[in-house]
């Protein structure tokens, strides 16, 4: 039988990677985490972690034990709440996978409502256009433009955001006229790396423009937004940003419009797991209280 104590190590070593980042999280020398996940693996006779230049990641038995000792902790913060009377202050990391400008643009700047709720959580976000596997632990959690079709996820839906086609006023001024989606094919296009885009939520321009000029691609949406904003040419932007930005204008408003879900979606062997609810109750509250800026609707 192992110590249950040694899983304190386990689940901090799983969560950080590295020996030292999870030394300072428990306040033990590096050497402690060390010992006592040998000593674990000894009790289970198991390898729980292969280590390389990345740090640590989690062998398939480690896998398997995180859920298990997920439950160990969740079971004691709310064997403390239950007999003390007291909320166990929530501690520990979190990581959650989101789209870029979701990530960039809504989340960041929402953190200091999530640090002053929750100032025990350590949030890692990763905000990109690929996806990540939640079964693989490559995340905790994640915001996805889709309901996943199959594995032991479950999701609910958080709220819609618009993408709007949008250019700079100079731009505009010096262009020919755009009045239908026809003329559309005349003006020059931003967009994605169609090799390095894994959404196919995200590949909907051939529905709008027929053999679009693109003239620069990007696998980073900023870099995207900041070229439109310098009159490079058109892009489809995210309203919640473009819409109150004084330096681009929308383009064809009335007909061009592409709306997208969000969607919460978390591993079931998490769904119960204290610090993981806190982050999704967070983020719940947040989108549904900015729907209308996700739709470009709050203005004024």
């Amino acid at each position: 039988m192992f110590n249950w104590d040694d899983l304190r190590f386990f689940l901090e070593l799983a969560r950080k990677g590295r020996l030292v980042s999870a030394a300072q999280r428990l306040h033990v020398d590096h050497t402690t985490v060390s010992r006592r996940i040998a000593q674990l693996e000894e009790a289970v006779n198991a390898r729980l972690f292969d280590k390389s230049p990345q740090g640590y990641q989690l062998t398939e038995a480690g896998r398997r034990l995180m859920p298990y000792a997920e439950a160990v902790e969740a079971q004691s913060i709310a064997v403390y709440k239950d007999i003390s009377g007291k909320d166990a202050q929530l501690s520990g990391t979190v990581r959650l996978a989101t789209t870029e400008a979701v990530g960039s643009q809504v989340i960041a700047h929402h953190l200091p409502r999530f640090r002053a709720r929750h100032p025990g959580i350590e949030l890692e976000l990763i905000a990109e256009t690929r996806r990540l596997s939640l079964s693989k632990r490559e995340a905790d959690l994640a915001i996805a433009l889709a309901r996943p079709e199959s594995g032991r996820l479950v999701a609910k839906k958080l709220a819609t955001y618009r993408l709007g086609l949008y250019a700079a006023p100079g731009y505009l001024a010096s262009a020919p006229a755009i009045a239908k989606r026809d003329d559309l094919s005349a003006h020059p296009f931003i967009s994605y790396i169609d090799d390095l885009l894994q959404m196919p939520e995200l590949r909907f321009m051939e529905s709008i423009v027929k053999e679009p000029n693109i003239v620069f691609r990007s696998s980073n949406m900023m870099a995207q937004y900041n070229a439109c904003v310098e009159g490079v040419g058109l892009a489809f932007l995210h309203a919640f940003m473009a819409e109150y930005d004084p330096r681009l204008r929308p383009v064809l408003a009335g007909d061009v419009a592409i709306d997208r879900e969000l969607w919460l979606v978390v591993h079931e062997d998490l769904r119960h797991v204290a610090r993981v609810d806190a982050v999704c109750e967070f983020l719940t509250d947040l989108l549904h209280e900015l729907q209308p800026t996700l739709l470009g609707a709050a203005k004024g």
